[in-house]
């Protein structure tokens, strides 16, 4: 096994932590990489505030360099607790409230039947709008990304003026809303694009830095940005020859990206993230302590009690066809079932990067693991399996 030992700030012993578990976790991981299942597998453990244990197992390259626990991979749907936690702090500062109508902020949304979404449907995936490709089974569903790229491909600026992505991007689906707004829980990436907008419009810079500056650099995440810096890139998952073209370019500073989010400045605040196991962790352990760790006060502890509450139990029907009820809170999943061995208070999200986060307060536990995958697909070993054994350790 290609192990490699990060920094850590105290012993599992001294967690209260069996050991021996993490010798579990690392064979659950390697029988992962044999079987082409993931690239590598990156870990981040704490308890009460604390790293006991912090790993890489497998290659960061197909070329097979070595992995460490610091190198870099894109945390992707992870970057929607960011984004919320952003919306968090404009309502403690005073320029928003969750209740309020997305019309108000953005224009574009008041008319029928946008006009009724609300900031709070947009973090609880309650709004309506058309859901990520694959939620449901329709073979004709185009997504938003789509219609804006191909409607900015036929945009004359002369004839038509400045391009309105947000504009392009409503009227890219003639139903308008999926369903009324409220009725159910149905995962919408591209609602936290526009919570994106938002946060660009109400705090004046992009939402990008707004993250980056208010939330990543007082939390000391060093390795968390939207944008891969030069040094960030030398550290980065290179799962092909493809990614190794782009990573270069970064390098070289030559790269330009294809992506409309990119070409267009679209902040693509559901997703676009890039950290690590030891970044998320410092983030989480901010939700577990009241929203301050160390000496950055991020949030007031009464606005992550109420993100980390359970706000909603609503029908259910993506990706899976019961309709049971969905528990969410404010960009956190409540996730909770006989798949887990987790305390029924913990509250997590997970991204296609893959990667998890999870948080639970009865025992004072934060957990981050990042598992590239090394082919098509989501493999419940890798996310709920790896959980299990890592809460296993638990004394």
């Amino acid at each position: 096994m290609l192990y490699s030992q990060g920094k850590t700030e105290c012993t599992p012993a001294q967690a209260n932590y069996d050991e021996s578990r993490l010798d579990t976790l690392h064979n659950h991981f390697q029988g992962l990489i044999d079987d082409g299942t993931l690239h590598c597998a990156m870990y981040c453990l704490s308890r009460r505030g604390k790293v006991f244990a912090h790993g890489g197992i497998g290659y960061r390259t197909y070329r097979k360099d070595p992995v460490s626990p610091t190198d870099i991979q894109w945390i992707a749907s992870v970057t929607k607790v960011f984004t919320a936690v952003a919306i968090m702090k404009l309502v403690e500062d005073g320029i928003t409230r969750l209740d309020v109508p997305v019309a108000e902020i953005l224009p574009q949304f008041d008319t029928p039947p946008f006009n009724g979404v609300t900031l709070y449907q947009l973090l609880t995936h309650t709004s309506g709008m058309h859901t990520d490709p694959g939620c449901f089974e329709n073979k004709y569903q185009t997504n938003y990304w789509q219609m804006i790229d191909n409607a900015y491909r036929l945009h004359d600026p002369e004839k038509d003026g400045d391009f309105d992505w947000i504009a392009a991007a409503l009227a890219a689906n003639g139903s308008g809303l999926r369903v009324k707004p409220g009725t159910e829980w149905a995962y919408c990436s591209f609602g936290y694009v526009i919570l994106g907008a938002v946060i660009g419009k109400l705090a004046g810079i992009h939402a990008y830095q707004y993250i980056e500056d208010f939330i990543c650099r007082p939390l000391g995440l060093n390795d968390t940005r939207f944008k891969l810096t030069k040094e960030m890139a030398k550290r980065s998952i290179m799962s092909d020859a493809a990614a190794e073209k782009n990573l270069n370019a970064i390098i070289a500073g030559t790269f330009q990206s294809d992506w409309v989010s990119d070409k267009l400045d679209i902040p693509a605040t559901s997703g676009a993230l890039h950290g690590t196991a030891w970044d998320m962790v410092r983030f989480g352990n901010m939700m577990l302590h009241g929203g301050t760790f160390g000496d950055a006060r991020i949030l007031g502890r009464k606005a992550v009690e109420k993100m980390t509450a359970v706000a909603l139990e609503l029908p259910d029907y993506c990706w899976n066809p019961s309709g049971g009820l969905r528990k969410y809170g404010i960009g956190f999943d409540h996730r909770n079932g006989p798949q887990f061995i987790f305390s029924d208070s913990t509250y997590m999200h997970e991204g296609a990067g893959a990667c998890n986060l999870y948080i639970d307060p009865q025992e004072e536990m934060v957990a981050a693991w990042i598992v590239p995958y090394a082919k098509e697909g989501w493999f419940p070993q890798a996310m709920f399996n790896a959980c299990n054994i890592i809460w296993s350790g638990i004394k």
